[in-house]
């Protein structure tokens, strides 16, 4: 995400209570008179279509900033006979994946309607964002069949780990290429069982589409490179999140540390990403969030990970523009770091 919730929240711009409150501002008597989740709904029910359409940076010319479709392309690499940018759309604030707790997990979902996330995604193509990472086609398909009925050229990429549904994938979004499930390749490695990924990557092979490999730890993609597998790309995330940090041994009691972002993590996932032959999509170059107390910061994550990864990589990034044009943002970035490299 290119804004950080947790700025918001001191801002008072974005503001979850305790046990779900309104995120609208309304005024102690509203609270008074109606729980939490009737304010919200309402709230969320009363937002015109224009208003939505500022919300997300559709109604941006209004504020004198110039429309996406007025910015030059945004740096392309190829992926076998594809053209892709170098900026992909994320999914995971779409299915209300925050890594951030439950509030915001929650917002996530209410505010990514249907029809607000096909709306987002035709302002990620018009900004030249050409492709869309998505996971679960069941939870994807009632925005991605509105796409294409409205003629949305986007090209997908499919994360998943289910050789038996690649199928259901296929129907779905045709999409461009599968890649085996970040957190599922760093548990099958984990459990001496690499020949699942092995196979489903065949799998994806035999179907005619571009097969690859995602992981959190950096070592897996390693070994499939070392090991010369048949895979077309990988997807690198710069945070080893599935490692486990908790100390046994440690006497003071703690909360569970469920996905730890260590600092220097994207140092190692780098130093793999320039060595493998094949393109490769970072992931999480924000750290979930963790690197957008301004947007200075959030440049400067884009600049490490343009600089760090080989001239034919991209980044993946999911963006949340509840509270500002990230997608614009984000795309400028691209444009002004991705092309140096």
């Amino acid at each position: 995400m290119a804004i950080c919730v947790r700025n918001a929240l001191r801002r008072g711009s974005f503001c979850p209570g305790e046990k779900g409150e309104s995120m609208s501002k309304a005024s102690p008597a509203t609270h008074v008179h109606e729980n939490s989740t009737t304010t919200r709904r309402r709230f969320l029910a009363g937002i015109s279509s224009a208003a939505a359409a500022a919300w997300i940076g559709v109604g941006k010319e209004a504020a004198g900033q110039p429309s996406a479709g007025d910015e030059p392309s945004l740096p392309m690499i190829t992926l076998g006979k594809h053209r892709v940018s170098r900026l992909l759309a994320g999914s995971n604030p779409i299915a209300g994946y925050s890594y951030l707790g439950p509030h915001t997990d929650r917002h996530m979902k209410e505010y990514f309607t249907p029809e607000r996330t096909v709306a987002f995604l035709r302002q990620c193509e018009q900004a030249g964002i050409n492709a869309h990472q998505f996971s679960a086609p069941e939870r994807a398909a009632p925005y991605i069949r509105p796409l294409r009925e409205q003629g949305s050229k986007l090209q997908f990429i499919c994360l998943h780990s289910q050789r038996d549904k690649i199928h259901e994938a296929v129907d779905l979004a045709a999409p461009i290429a599968m890649v085996h499930h970040g957190g599922a390749t760093d548990r099958l490695f984990k459990e001496g069982q690499p020949q699942r990924v092995h196979d489903y990557c065949k799998a994806v092979h035999d179907y005619g589409m571009l097969a690859g490999v995602s992981a959190h730890n950096p070592e897996c993609i390693q070994r499939v490179a070392d090991e010369d597998w048949e895979v077309d790309l990988f997807m690198g995330c710069f945070y080893f999140v599935t490692r486990r940090t908790m100390q046994p041994d440690l006497d003071v009691p703690t909360l569970e540390v469920t996905y730890p972002f260590f600092k220097d993590d994207p140092k190692a996932m780098t130093a793999v990403i320039r060595q493998v032959k094949q393109p490769c999509l970072g992931f999480k170059i924000l750290g979930a969030g963790r690197l957008c107390s301004s947007q200075e910061t959030v440049r400067a994550a884009f600049q490490y990970a343009f600089e760090n990864i080989k001239p034919t990589d991209g980044v993946i990034v999911g963006m949340f523009p509840w509270h500002f044009d990230e997608v614009g943002a984000n795309s400028k970035y691209t444009r002004e770091l991705g092309a140096q490299q």
